[in-house]
This record gives structure tokens, C-alpha cells and sequence, in this order.
């Protein structure tokens, strides 16, 4: 082996495990004619699937984040807060819940990733709108390395018939300004 692989490997094993945030996925957001029903949701769920089992398939961490806001449309008794059957936490990785849109407004979540110190943080999952665009700006503020997969996030859309790919480009753009983007291929490339 050349010893350039040889430092690189080296390097890597001396890396912490990239962490797979996993933003809300709860069935709130995927009920037809919910008041926050995320557009495009299928597509995003496919990509949030495909990255959660190379995560899983690596063994590197994952937390899941859960929203339970204290509002009228976000009821945390309801079962539309529950997670997505498929999306579920499986036994060994972590849940948050964040009251607010920001991930950091879960005291234990900010505790966790201050705790850990440099990290490669990949995010993926709902409300590109409020979670991951509130995570990014904080994770920013924070020092936080933050990662965004474009193709595993999903928003709810303008509230009128403004054109949707445009509204989910200036979201982006405005996410790409405090944390970087990656496609799926290009996170798991990044990781591999």
C-alpha cells in the first residue's frame, strides 16, 4: 500500500463518525391537506431513507429530531406527531425534541454537539422552511460544521401559486449561505 493511503486511512480512523441529523420525520408533515403537508415529500423520503442505511450500514451515529411545539396545528398529543413508521429511531440512536424551530432549542442537542467538538453534521429531513433552515443559521452562529442534502429535505411550499421550484432555490440559497449543500451521492461520497 502506498503511503499516501496509508496516512489517509490513518487520518480517517483518527476522524469522528460523521452524524446524520435526521429533521422531523413525523407524520404531521406527510398527511394530505395537513396545514404543514411537505410537497415534494416522496422524493425526499427515498433520499432520507437511502442515506439513513448507509448511516446505519456504517454504524455512525444518527439523531433523530422530533418537533413538539406547544401550538394549536402542532398538537404532541396528537399521533400525527409520531414518526414516520419507516423513518423510526431504531434502539441506540438519539432523539431530541426541540419545541422551537431551531434543533438547538432542545438544551440536550446543543449540550450533545458542544460535547463532541468539530463534527461533520449531515442533515437531511422536513421543514426546510423552519427546522433546517432555523439549524443552520444557529449551527452557524455555533461554530458548527452543518451539511445540508438537498435532495433529502422537503418544505411546505408558498402559501399562495407562487412557483415552487423557485421558492425551494431562494430557501436553499438562503441554507447555502450557513451551512454547505450536498447532494445524496456527494454526502455519501464525502463519508465513504
Amino acid at each position: 500500500m502506498p503511503a499516501g493511503s496509508f496516512a489517509s486511512a490513518a487520518d480517517r480512523l483518527c476522524q469522528p463518525a460523521p452524524l446524520l441529523i435526521c429533521c422531523d420525520l413525523q407524520q404531521e408533515y406527510v398527511v394530505a391537506g395537513r396545514a404543514h403537508t411537505m410537497r415534494d415529500s416522496e422524493a425526499a423520503l427515498k433520499s432520507c431513507g437511502r442515506l439513513l442505511a448507509a448511516w446505519r450500514d456504517g454504524m455512525w451515529p444518527i439523531a433523530h429530531l422530533k418537533r413538539v411545539a406547544r401550538a394549536a396545528w402542532f398538537n404532541p398529543a396528537s399521533s400525527l406527531t409520531d414518526w414516520i413508521p419507516e423513518w423510526r429511531p431504531q434502539p441506540g440512536e438519539l432523539i431530541f425534541e426541540h419545541p422551537l424551530p431551531s434543533a438547538y432549542s432542545s438544551p440536550r442537542f446543543a449540550d450533545y454537539l458542544a460535547n463532541l467538538g468539530p463534527l461533520n453534521c449531515f442533515v437531511m429531513g422536513f421543514s426546510l422552511e423552519e427546522t433546517i433552515l432555523s439549524t443552520a443559521i444557529e449551527g452557524f452562529h455555533r461554530g458548527q460544521k452543518l451539511t445540508c442534502i438537498s435532495d433529502a429535505v422537503a418544505g411546505a411550499g408558498p402559501h399562495s401559486d407562487a412557483d415552487q421550484r423557485a421558492y425551494l432555490a431562494t430557501l436553499m440559497g438562503l441554507v447555502a449561505r450557513f451551512a454547505e449543500i450536498k447532494t445524496e451521492e456527494q454526502a455519501l461520497a464525502a463519508v465513504a
